[in-house]
């Protein structure tokens, strides 16, 4: 096995800074970016041939197909900063305005359809009208929501406390009935936690619809990528990062990263040792502890404490035009959110719908035969343009790993950038960012190991200040 150091710096500047990020999720992207930025001379190493983690697309045949619908709010502001910084923001705007539809599959005809909006009155009175008019709820329920919604906004993140109760509990103990539950809550609560109101830490909870309802009349509207994944988070990315310097290299998995008597790291891959001041591990959680060295955090049992969740996607490829929306979510069905990706995907003829199924611990393991006779009949029940449509293609992806489980308790498991190793950092979406598992809380952390390594090394960080304050 050969030693490489780094390249050499030609700049004439002496003894210039090299860092080695481990893997190329959005995470490690953000965290070589922002090394990068500030003249870090920067090895990016990711084991899979493709840039962009569990955010990522593959073709099947004609199709680009992504392997999970991802989307993101305005309040989103570290992802924002993301998309400018590859120059892919126009690929992938935002609504002008939050609207979500909602079918219900169980309601009577002329009241299957709701929505959840916004108008441009200051919080909470931009919700008013929407929760008025929604008709999923009756309206004693609709009054109770509104009080708990009051009572959500006043409580503090900061308070540790939060992290230990079940969101469930406490929507129960201020009066939410299953339905309003099932309705409201878990529609918005099972997408962007990707576990039920009963699952879930109300501390992760309280911040995401504080943040994303309650913070700013607009800091819930939704952008979705108008292209493949692939195009941002690899083509885009990629570009970005040769054109900032860094050494990009996939199938490139590390085995075992040491620290030197000179304080240095040694990071070790087949056939190659690379030589740095500073690392950054930026992949899942059970990864990190593999390859954590001894002493780097106190209790690195506890990274393996950390549950995980699966998320399900169901795609279909009908023959015709069965969705004039870009989206909706469903009530009275197993159908929780589709999207159309006829677009996106490359399709020229027929419809192409994805089916994103959270929590989906129940359904991950069956087979697409059961899957096919659960969803398809669903679809006809929602969609009646599909009843005489034929199917062209129907398959499943599966990420039984999607994200970490937000359940009580997990915030004292999170541990945060820095180590305890000298020039040793940790980012991914399970870091204490105060986020849930979602592309936000991986730039994040990705901006957060950075400027950490940049501080120790005493570089520059002003180009992170933007995102940091707006994060």
């Amino acid at each position: 096995m050969s030693e490489v150091t780094l390249p050499v710096d030609t700049t004439g500047r002496p003894d210039t800074a090299a860092a080695v990020v481990v893997g190329g999720g959005l995470a490690g992207i953000t965290a070589a970016l922002a090394l990068a930025d500030a003249g870090v001379r920067v090895t990016l190493l990711e084991g899979r041939p493709r840039l962009g983690g569990l955010a990522f697309s593959f073709q099947r045949g004609d199709l680009t197909v992504d392997n999970g619908q991802h989307v993101y709010l305005r309040c989103c502001t570290a992802y924002r900063w993301f998309l400018d910084r590859v120059d892919g923001a126009s690929l992938a705007p935002l609504q002008d305005r939050l609207d979500v539809p909602v079918l219900d599959a169980e309601a009577k005809p002329g009241r299957r359809l709701g929505r959840i909006g916004r108008t441009a009155l200051p919080v909470p009175l931009h919700l008013a009208k929407s929760l008025a008019t929604y008709p999923h709820l009756s309206l004693a329920e609709r009054a109770k929501v509104g009080r708990a919604a009051l009572a959500l906004k006043g409580l503090d993140l900061a308070d540790p406390a939060l992290d230990a109760q079940n969101f469930g509990s406490w929507l129960a103990a201020h009066g939410q009935s299953e339905r309003a539950v099932e309705a409201l809550w878990d529609l918005v609560g099972v997408a962007t936690l990707n576990a039920v109101a009963g699952d879930s830490s109300l501390g992760l909870a309280a911040m995401v619809f504080k943040t994303g309802l309650l913070s700013d009349p607009g800091a819930a509207d939704i952008g979705w990528a108008r292209v493949p994944l692939g195009e941002l988070h690899d083509t885009l990315a990629r570009k970005a990062l040769d054109s900032a310097g860094v050494r990009t290299e996939v199938r490139t998995r590390v085995t075992s990263i040491s620290q030197n008597e000179n304080g240095r790291w040694s990071v070790q891959v087949p056939g190659e040792t690379l030589d740095a001041d500073t690392v950054v591990l930026a992949v899942p959680h059970r990864e990190a502890h593999d390859l954590l060295p001894e002493g780097a955090l106190d209790a690195p049992e506890r990274l393996l404490e950390i549950g995980t969740a699966p998320i399900l996607n169901v795609h279909v490829v009908y023959d015709r035009t069965v969705l004039t929306r870009p989206f909706f979510a469903a009530l009275g069905s197993p159908v929780q959110w589709v999207f159309d990706r006829t677009e996106a995907s490359g399709l020229r003829e027929g419809q192409y719908l994805a089916l994103s199924q959270s929590a989906a611990q129940d359904e991950i393991d069956e087979p697409v035969s059961v899957l096919r006779e659960r969803y398809l009949p669903e679809l006809e029940r929602l969609l009646p343009g599909t009843r005489g449509a034929e199917v062209k293609d129907f398959f499943v992806t599966r990420e039984r790993t999607a994200t970490f489980a937000p359940t009580p308790g997990v915030g004292r498991l999170r541990p945060g950038a820095r180590t305890k190793a000298p020039g040793l950092y940790l980012a991914g979406a399970w870091t204490a960012t105060g986020w849930p598992a979602t592309m936000e809380s991986a730039v994040r952390s990705g901006v957060s190991a950075a400027g950490a390594a940049l501080g120790a090394l005493g570089r520059p960080r002003d180009h992170l200040f933007e995102v940091e304050e707006a994060a």
